[in-house]
């Protein structure tokens, strides 16, 4: 769940500024165009979601050139959008880009980017957020993660540069990401779902 941080006048906070403050921060936050939105806590089928992909993505990636982070690592994402996010989890292939800001390591060339759904969060991680993700130079794959039924959508470029939607509804598939096939039974292990 984000909360975006408000005052009754609204004022626009440069990418600069809001980097200096969240070099010192205690707690996370995200920038989008001028707002700083505050990180609040997930739900624990979120976390469940994200340690069971974290495991299971590292160890097929173990011995391969390709690293996946939690959602401590900082994106920028592309010009035009002009924001700064925390994506669940992140995936990067080959060298690891990233602008040092006062300290803050900001990633620069994600190969894959993985959200993690929710009620608070679906709108924005299937629209606004998604368009700006597919329109990062590096990345190869974003994939959408529910985290209140199984389900997850994906989308992967093409050689010719398009990007492929799937959708997958069954815990009886599989799901590649990157460079390994992971069933939706293990990333749904153990997650109890709550009735709406």
């Amino acid at each position: 769940m984000r909360i975006i941080m408000s005052t009754e006048t609204q004022t626009f906070i440069s990418p600069e500024t809001y980097l200096a403050l969240e070099a010192q921060a205690e707690y996370k936050s995200e920038y989008r165009n001028g707002e700083i939105v505050a990180m609040a806590g997930a739900q624990l089928a979120h976390n469940q979601i994200v340690n069971n992909l974290i495991f299971l993505i590292n160890r097929c990636l173990w011995d391969k050139d390709c690293q996946a982070f939690p959602s401590d690592l900082l994106l920028k994402m592309p010009e035009r959008c002009n924001q700064y996010v925390y994506p669940d989890i992140t995936i990067v292939c080959g060298e690891v880009k990233v602008e040092k800001y006062k300290g803050l390591d900001v990633l620069l060339n994600p190969t894959v980017v993985i959200e993690i759904l929710s009620s608070s969060t679906r709108t924005y991680d299937q629209s606004e957020k998604m368009e700006c993700y597919l329109a990062l130079e590096s990345l190869r794959q974003y994939i959408m993660v529910d985290s209140e039924k199984i389900e997850v959508a994906s989308y992967t470029q093409t050689a010719e540069k398009d990007w492929l939607y799937q959708t997958l509804k069954s815990d009886q598939h599989q799901i590649k990401i990157n460079d390994c096939e992971i069933n939706l039974d293990e990333i749904y292990r153990n997650v109890k779902f709550v009735e709406q």
